[in-house]
């Protein structure tokens, strides 16, 4: 449990500053950390509803409680072994009111396969690096803007807004009833913007915001044209081979330069106020990640822009025959997995059967196409006023070196936030690319925390100054969303 402290305990006027340094100098930070790393909530695991239950109650409770909060833990309705917590500080119906995120599960702990004899249940420094299982994924991430909060109610015996805080256990396996939980609670869920830390930064110098996510569909082609397999010296030249009809198939759809060749498979436009966003993002020298292919996707588009502001097919599998052991036969059957990363603005309904229509139209009727469970996309756009004023509150601290992306690459159940409940959505990250979340040696680098927190203070103290945040909007009624 975390430390107890009386509520709205408001301390001596100190620079804020010197109490954050104090916070990580003395270790306290780790110290809390270590305890909620220590908390084995695996999503996927047998006891995940136990643990996740116990770290819930066990953790965020206290915690929540010293920020001036009441909680409770709620029944997840979908999947039984993944609760939700909800949290409320109320200061006054006239004020904003601020929706906090976070997730308690992790992925699997993949003990004795990290480097050094690393336990991934005992955070453990070593320079810059702090490795644990949950310490960048998600754990040290609401730790720093729950710590953050505290520390305002400390020093100022209040917030300047309500807060809401929403903690789930099952992001890690796709956060199974989380829409449900959110159409369902929409009243007590209802705010004017929503933060979240959640995912990596553009790079670990770069201070980042982003403000939604990329949606995600896997396709499946497979051309299954006979049982077997038939000598290529006897049949070649007579018979389809499975294999190379399903990767002419694949052509159609993306070409071997990485660009979308299938109008079904993009978006209606690139919004100008996306485009203006990423104008000045680089993601072509990320410390520690491979280098940028020339020549490789729309030429037409920046990095950024690609990767960000478009939609991207890839080919996850191919699957003919034994690349191994290679047999003097056609093979008769083929797959291959594609994953198609999309942005706001793709129509997604009936994606499949349009993309069957295309394959038919180019003479591939006998390629099959099967679509797997979508990652919806969605965004705040970047010059939503919320938007504009988070960005401006971060830039105060960090100065010119904060990107803000639209979205982020990869998926996140922002489309909770911005269709259930109608919230601009601002994330603001305290991880970076190279942490290994999902991996052994999973870390959070110290430099990054410190920031973030200098970061969620400055955020929410801003946030508690009437003079400079946006106007509280009428949010709309609730049963206009489902």
């Amino acid at each position: 449990m975390m430390r107890p402290a009386p509520q709205n305990a408001t301390l001596e006027p100190l620079d804020l500053a010197e109490t954050q340094e104090e916070y990580f100098a003395s270790g306290e930070f780790f110290t809390e950390l270590a305890e909620l790393v220590a908390a084995r909530t695996e999503s996927a695991g047998g006891d995940a509803g136990v643990a996740c239950r116990a770290y819930l109650e066990g953790a965020m409770g206290p915690l929540l409680e010293e920020i001036g909060c009441t909680w409770r833990v709620l029944e997840n309705e979908v999947h039984p072994s993944a609760p939700f917590l909800i949290a409320h500080r109320t200061e006054g119906d006239d004020l904003p009111t601020v929706l906090m995120y976070g997730h308690a599960d992790v992925v699997q702990g993949q003990a004795g396969q990290w480097g050094e004899g690393r336990d991934p249940w005992t955070l453990r420094a070593e320079g810059e690096r702090w490795y644990g299982r949950g310490a960048a994924d998600n754990k040290g991430q609401h730790l720093v803007n729950l710590a953050a909060l505290r520390m305002l109610v400390r020093h100022k015996g209040g917030l300047g807004f309500n807060l809401t805080v929403l903690i789930e256990s099952g992001e890690e396996v796709g956060s199974p009833g989380l829409a449900e939980f959110a159409a369902a609670h929409r009243e007590e869920l209802r705010a004017d913007l929503f933060v979240g830390s959640d995912g990596p930064r553009l790079d670990a110098d770069v201070p980042t915001l982003f403000l939604g996510a990329r949606g995600g569909l896997n396709l499946t082609l497979e051309a299954d044209l006979r049982a077997g397999q038939h000598h290529s010296g006897n049949w070649g030249g007579l018979l389809r081979n499975a294999a190379t009809t399903v990767a002419a198939a694949v052509g159609t759809l993306v070409d071997g330069h990485g660009r979308i060749v299938c109008d079904a498979l993009l978006p209606a436009e690139l919004p100008a106020s996306v485009r203006a966003a990423l104008a000045t993002v680089d993601v072509e020298d990320r410390a520690g990640g491979p280098a940028v292919d020339e020549g490789w996707g729309d030429p037409g588009l920046s990095a950024a822009e690609r990767v960000f502001g478009w939609n991207t097919l890839e080919v996850l599998a191919l699957d003919a025959g034994d690349a191994d052991a290679p047999m003097n036969a056609i093979p008769g059957r083929a797959r291959a997995v594609l994953q198609l990363r999309f942005v706001v603005g793709t129509e997604l309904e009936g994606l499949p059967g349009r993309v069957q229509a295309h394959l038919d139209a180019h003479g591939y009727p006998m390629v099959r196409v099967s679509a797997g469970v979508a990652f919806r996309a969605s965004r705040t756009d970047p010059d939503h006023p919320w938007a504009q004023w988070a960005a401006a509150s971060v830039r105060r601290r960090v100065g010119d070196r904060l990107a803000v992306l639209p979205n982020i690459g990869g998926s996140l159940p922002n489309h909770v936030f911005t269709d259930v409940l109608g919230l601009p959505t601002v994330w603001m990250p305290h991880s970076y690319p190279g942490c290994n979340q999902h991996a052994p040696d999973e870390h959070l680098l110290e430099p990054l925390a410190r920031e973030g927190f200098a970061m969620a203070l400055g955020l929410f103290g801003d946030l508690g100054d009437p003079a400079g945040r946006p106007a509280v909007q009428a949010v709309p009624p609730s049963d206009d969303r489902s």
